[in-house]
């Protein structure tokens, strides 16, 4: 099935679709919808860290955080309690959620534009599941989790990732075509057979099971502020690669004959962006477990709503996918408590009748 049809020919009187208007650079800024998506951002980082089994107002939170800027003292009369929770507990961890939901986010959206299917995401198709399949070899082996202040998680989570996404493209692709069908069954069975190995490395190693447990499942509930500030040297790398390569995602979903005259190497740019956005997809496996579904709903939210162009369409993401998942884990902590549901059974819940609707879709029109 072909989801990139030739675009219709269009009278140069007449005005174009906002989709096709957002792909030629028409249209209103976008800094309105960059300064909503981060209102809210922050919004959900606020609510998130004021929440929990300790209550702790608002303003409290606010000026427990806004406290350790320089210079600024609000904190001084609040309890040291409260301190320690803000500052220890919950902060690290709703910044750590927002940092692996924006990174899901853009590697969803990125994998889409590489192999131009609307399905690709770094759960359907194998690759968090390779990750965490890298992750869990280095946790039962007892190999040294860092090497010269570098997480050494992430890396074999990468080779994971990377392995999977070879086998996956290898399979799925007929000549120049990657079919939907064949992508994603070809997702699901590296995913499965990634899954059964995993699953197979905690029975043996049962005391790591409960390690490797959140990383099949996915948990902030161990989050530091070391798991934070090893994941960044990976993430932030990866996503200013990713952002200046929007112009050129736009011309490769299009055609591949146009960006060789533009200029670009179609071939090699497909292999520095899936390169790319593996390496931040590892990483945030390596810390948080296999999360699904955050880089399908999220892309395909801001497409809906703001159409196609990855020039705006991969920073939305970030922002948007950072509050998602910010927001299920909240819930993940608070639905069931004094209880905690892992915050990959919440993004189920909403993922699974989100892809289902995709697949509908597929069957009267175009997903893009």
């Amino acid at each position: 099935m072909n989801v990139l049809r030739p675009a219709p020919a269009v009278d140069a009187a007449e005005p174009l679709p906002a989709s096709e208007r957002a792909l030629t650079g028409f249209g209103r800024s976008p800094w309105r919808r960059y300064l909503m998506a981060t209102a809210a951002l922050l919004g959900a980082i606020v609510l998130a860290t004021a929440v929990g089994p300790a209550s702790i107002p608002l303003e409290a939170t606010a000026r427990i955080v806004l406290s350790r800027l320089p210079g600024v003292e609000l904190a001084d009369s609040l309890p040291a309690l409260w301190r320690d929770i803000i500052w220890e507990v919950r902060l690290p961890r709703v910044l750590l959620a927002g940092l692996t939901g924006a990174v899901l986010a853009m590697a969803g959206a990125t994998y889409q534009g590489v192999f131009r299917n609307p399905l690709a995401d770094p759960y359907l198709i194998g690759v968090a599941t390779g990750a965490a399949l890298g992750a869990t070899i280095v946790i039962v082996t007892d190999t040294p989790h860092s090497w010269h202040g570098l997480s050494v998680l992430p890396m074999a989570a990468f080779a994971g990732a990377i392995a999977s996404v070879v086998v996956v493209y290898g399979v799925a692709r007929v000549g120049t075509t990657l079919p939907t069908t064949t992508l994603i069954l070809a997702g699901v069975a590296v995913a499965s057979l990634s899954t059964a190995i995993t699953t197979f490395l905690m029975l043996r190693s049962t005391t790591h099971t409960l390690s490797v447990f959140s990383v099949i499942l996915g948990s902030f509930n161990t989050a530091t502020w070391g798991e934070f500030v090893w994941a960044l040297p990976y993430a932030l790398p990866a996503a200013v690669v990713i952002l200046a390569h929007g112009r050129v995602l736009n011309v490769l979903s299009l055609d591949e004959e146009q960006a060789r005259l533009l200029g670009v190497d179609p071939e090699k740019t497909k292999l520095l962006l899936l390169g790319v956005a593996s390496l931040a997809t590892a990483a945030a496996v390596a810390v948080a477990g296999t999360i699904g579904f955050v880089g399908l709903i999220v892309p395909h939210a801001v497409r809906l709503l703001w159409g196609p162009d990855n020039r705006q369409l991969l920073p939305m993401s970030i922002l948007f996918g950072a509050t998602f998942l910010i927001l299920a884990d909240l819930v993940a902590r608070t639905v069931d408590q004094p209880s905690e549901v892992p915050v990959g059974i919440i993004t189920a819940v909403c993922g699974v009748p989100f892809f289902l609707y995709l697949l509908r879709r597929a069957r009267v029109g175009s997903f893009w």
